[in-house]
């Protein structure tokens, strides 16, 4: 069921929501958290998608915040409130409202949204694309329990690890971050069966992909030892070395679904691996609510303090190849002499 409403404000939006529950038969809410996304409308599709698949492991009200930019000085000053509720079939397992915020209202989104929170739920407050620096701050970031981002969406991914982690507040969190965690704990798993000590660790993966840079910050704050990154075509993380004195510990993932370990005295084995959606980050992001210790102290590690790869070896330039020696020539046979010339 969906209910359009323009110029509206907080007090009509929640009783359409009482409405339409009634309507369609379950006026009980059922729901555990509340779910904010602050977003554009070109991303807005594709994040209320993956939310509302979340929904189906985490019933939630989910409240999207679309801030519209106004052409003209005169617009820019007429604030106006349009939304979109939806319920049933149309809003996952849960609510949701998409508002629409224009003129002056873009800048007091916290206002329009306050009201729309469920009493004594956790709020979590997620940007797919756009997250200001400091999540914390942020007038709709003071609302949430849980702040999620992705720094993969931003233009400069590697500054912006170093920005975050400067900023860093409890409840701060990064699908960066959580797409790396079968990775953290197949490498867990394997050094729990090794007695060995790890010397030095490699990360390869393409260029400009946070999750490789906080996976390897996580190996050189953990495990303590240099670790080098290294760049690969991808797709994503490819592969994580664990040097040791009795040979490597390889996690080679070339396909972006199977990963080959390799630990030394032990036969391969092939482990699934495989790259995940965005609804399947979100609903392991929403499982817990309480601060990621682990992840802070990777993140303030430091992307500095690793490894710098070495550049590769500018290929050697053939040489030309040498000319030939000239083969001095064969003196000319004397020419004989003519008949007329010996018998003179």
């Amino acid at each position: 069921m969906k209910i359009d409403l323009t110029e509206t404000n907080s007090s009509k939006i929640n009783a359409a929501m009482v409405q339409a529950r009634r309507d369609i038969g379950t006026p009980a809410i059922g729901m555990v958290l509340t779910l904010v996304i602050v977003t554009d409308e070109e991303n807005a599709y594709d994040a209320l998608k993956s939310a509302n698949d979340a929904s189906h492991e985490h019933p939630s009200r989910i409240v999207v915040v679309i801030k519209r930019a106004s052409r003209s000085p005169r617009s820019r000053r007429d604030a106006r409130l349009d939304a979109e509720v939806r319920v049933g079939a149309d809003s996952g397992s849960g609510e949701t409202v998409v508002l629409r915020l224009h003129g002056e209202l873009v800048d007091h989104a916290q206002s329009v949204v306050l009201p729309l929170l469920l009493p004594d739920a956790p709020v979590v407050v997620w940007w797919p694309d756009g997250a200001p620096q400091d999540l914390a701050g942020d007038p709709l970031g003071t609302l949430g329990q849980r702040r999620i981002s992705d720094t993969y969406s931003c233009e400069d991914p590697i500054r912006e690890l170093s920005a975050r982690g400067a900023s860093y507040a409890p409840g701060d969190t990064d699908l960066s971050w959580t797409r790396i965690t079968p990775w953290r704990s197949m490498l867990a798993a394997a050094l729990d069966q090794q007695t060995l000590s790890v010397a030095s660790a490699t990360v390869e993966g393409e260029d400009e992909n946070p999750s490789c840079e906080l996976l390897a910050m996580w190996l050189a704050d953990r495990l303590d030892v240099p670790v080098t990154r290294t760049l690969s075509s991808g797709p994503g993380l490819t592969a994580v070395r664990l040097s040791t004195k009795d040979g490597d510990i390889v996690l080679d993932r070339a396909d972006g679904a199977l990963a080959t370990l390799c630990m030394p005295g032990q036969p391969d084995r092939a482990v699934a691996l495989k790259r995940r959606d965005t609804a399947e980050l979100l609903a392991e992001e929403l499982r817990r609510l309480d601060p990621d210790n682990t992840y802070e102290s990777a993140l303030k590690f430091g992307v500095a303090k690793l490894q710098p790869s070495a550049p590769p070896a500018p290929p050697a330039k053939a040489e030309a190849p040498a000319k030939p020696e000239a083969k001095p020539e064969a003196p000319k046979p004397a020419a004989k002499p003519s008949k007329k010339a010996a018998n003179k």
